[in-house]
């Protein structure tokens, strides 16, 4: 099981952790919401829970618990900026489809059995 950053996320992970003064790492999740089931959830890691997995890339890490884990594995977090927005963008092998609007995604069945 793997999670990679490229250098632009791991960058912004560095940044926020040190403006913010503490933190160990993004803790990145998976829970219900929008039109097409799923969506992403991004917090601030302090420490390690018994459940959570860490997975380091470009001297940055992730922290993901082990109930998203199967949503997400395989992923590649990019962060990326689009006119005045930046944010956090996953390439997220488990999608099987995404709303319009791009908030929310489905899985694949593989992935959420």
């Amino acid at each position: 099981m793997a999670i990679t950053l490229t250098e632009n996320a791991a960058k912004q992970i560095r940044k926020q952790l040190a403006k913010r003064g503490k933190g160990l790492a993004l803790r990145v999740g998976v829970k219900k919401s929008g039109c097409s089931g799923f969506g992403y959830t991004f917090d601030y890691a302090d420490e390690l829970h018994a459940d959570d997995q860490l997975f380091e890339s470009h001297d940055a890490s992730v922290v993901v618990d082990a109930s998203s884990l199967p949503f997400i594995d395989g992923s590649r977090i990019d962060f990326v900026k689009e006119g005045l927005n930046d944010s956090f963008r996953f390439d997220n092998p488990n999608i099987d489809s995404t709303c319009g609007c791009g908030e929310s995604f489905n899985l694949k069945e593989s992935a959420s059995a």
